[in-house]
C-alpha cells in the first residue's frame, strides 16, 4: 500500500485534492505485487498566474520513480503526472525483468517484494558571489551496486543529467551523464 505525503506551496490541500491525488497515483500499485511502506512524496505548488506544478517522487528498492508537470488545471496536471509515472514503470519493468530473466534472477516487478530506500538524487547547486562559494543544498545517499545501463535508466527516471553509482563489476565509483548531443557518457574511477 502506498502512503502519501502531500504538501502544498501557496495552496491548501483540500480533502478533494488529497482524494484525487491518492486515487490517481494509487493506481500505480497494480504494477507491483507488494509495495510495503512505499511513500509517495507529492508537492503541489501554485504560481501567481494560477498555473500549478505537481511533483511526485516514489522511492522503491530498485528504482526511484519521479515525475513533474506544470499545467493551468490542477486536476489535469495530476492526470498528466500519473501518465508519466505509468510510462516510467512500464518501461523500467520491461527492461529490468528482461535483464533479471537473462541473469537467472527473480523478476522484481512480478514476484519480488519491494521495499523503500530513500535515494532521491538531486543536483547540488552552487553559486559564486565574488570569490565566495556558497553551497545552498547538500544531499547524502548510498551508492547502489549496478551496471551502467541500470544507472542510465535511473538517471532518466529521476530526470537528472548525471547519476553516481557503484559499478557492480569493478566495485568502483562511476558516473553516467547525458551529453549535449543526447547520448550518454561514463566516467570511471581508478585507484
Amino acid at each position: 500500500m502506498i502512503r502519501f505525503e502531500i504538501h502544498g506551496d501557496n495552496l491548501t490541500i483540500t480533502d478533494a485534492i488529497r482524494n484525487y491525488i491518492e486515487e490517481k497515483i494509487g493506481k500505480l500499485e497494480r504494477y507491483f505485487n507488494n509495495v510495503p511502506n512505499a511513500v509517495a512524496h507529492v508537492k503541489v505548488k501554485t504560481y501567481q498566474n494560477s498555473a500549478t506544478k505537481i511533483e511526485v517522487t516514489i522511492p522503491l528498492k530498485n528504482v526511484t520513480l519521479r515525475a513533474e508537470e506544470r499545467h493551468d488545471d490542477l486536476y489535469a496536471g495530476i492526470d498528466l503526472v500519473t501518465s508519466k509515472l505509468e510510462r516510467q514503470v512500464r518501461k523500467y519493468k520491461t527492461r529490468v525483468n528482461r535483464k533479471n530473466r537473462d541473469n537467472g534472477e527473480q523478476e522484481p516487478f512480478i514476484a519480488e517484494q519491494q521495499t523503500v530506500v530513500n535515494e532521491d538524487v538531486e543536483d547540488t547547486s552552487e553559486s559564486s558571489n565574488e570569490n565566495e562559494i556558497e553551497i545552498i543544498r547538500s544531499k547524502q545517499f548510498s551508492l547502489k551496486p549496478m551496471d551502467s545501463e541500470e544507472a542510465v535508466l535511473q538517471m532518466d527516471l529521476l530526470g537528472h543529467d548525471f547519476y553516481i553509482f557503484t559499478d557492480r563489476e569493478t566495485d568502483g565509483t562511476s558516473i553516467v551523464y547525458r551529453r549535449k548531443d543526447g547520448k550518454y557518457g561514463l566516467i570511471e574511477t581508478t585507484e
